[in-house]
């Protein structure tokens, strides 16, 4: 069980009407984390069309720095790769470059 304590903030923009998505973000990353992996998600309201996530006071996705919104499976490679690094995300990790038999 990891001892450290892992806060993500997900900070939108309120007149952009962002609420949805960062809410449906939080969701997602809740459902794939457990709590001694990810103790707190936070919606912080903001303006500015601001899309930032940080993760403990990190920055990891700034929709105006990435020219886009992140797809789900980014945020949890990015928060996995952080605080659990040899956790498997199932499908939603990275594709390995070896060929798929599929």
């Amino acid at each position: 069980m990891a001892t450290d304590s892992h806060i993500l903030r997900i900070e939108y923009c309120t007149l952009c009407r962002w609420l949805l998505r960062a809410a449906w973000l939080a969701q997602e990353v809740l459902t794939t984390f457990d709590t001694d992996e990810l103790t707190e998600v936070a919606l912080v309201p903001s303006s500015g069309g601001i899309f930032r996530l940080t993760l403990d006071g990190e920055v990891i996705w700034d929709r105006k720095q990435e020219d886009r919104f992140p797809e789900a499976k980014e945020i949890k490679q990015r928060i996995r790769d952080r605080v659990a690094p040899e956790r498997s995300l199932g499908h939603s990790d990275r594709q390995t470059d070896a060929p798929s038999n599929h």
